[in-house]
């Protein structure tokens, strides 16, 4: 199992950057693959990005192309997304869950109830 733990969230006008890191407790790190998701007042929970355990296989929402990207470190056992040129659209809890998967494993899940672990998530609030 795998104990999850963002950060990073914060206020940022509409335009500018921020970068969330997920930090996972727990062996092995690298066997994960993970994501984040995000959900907005009065919104579903959605699916943003997504990276299997090699960050040479990512996925993307359609509404963040282009702006996010995911990646990680299994050194330091933490997932980052890093986003830029936020919109207020953004606004959202964001956040990261974990999945055991294969190495050869290239199916990127996209749905919240096929990630068993998840953080407690993060406030994104992004200003006009």
């Amino acid at each position: 199992q795998v104990q999850l733990v963002e950060s990073g969230g914060g206020l940022v006008q509409a335009g500018g950057s921020l970068r969330l890191a997920c930090a996972a407790s727990g062996r092995p790190f690298s066997t994960y693959a993970m994501a984040w998701f995000r959900q907005a007042p009065g919104k579903e929970r959605e699916f943003v990005a997504g990276i299997l355990r090699n960050d040479d296989i990512t996925a993307y929402a359609d509404s963040v192309k282009g702006r996010f990207t995911i990646s990680r470190d299994n050194v330091k056992s933490t997932v980052y997304l890093q986003m830029d040129s936020l919109k207020p659209g953004d606004t959202a809890v964001y956040y990261c869950a974990a999945v055991s998967v294969t190495y050869r494993d290239s199916n990127l899940r996209r749905t919240e109830t096929q990630y068993p672990y998840w953080g407690q998530g993060t406030q994104v609030t992004v200003s006009s």
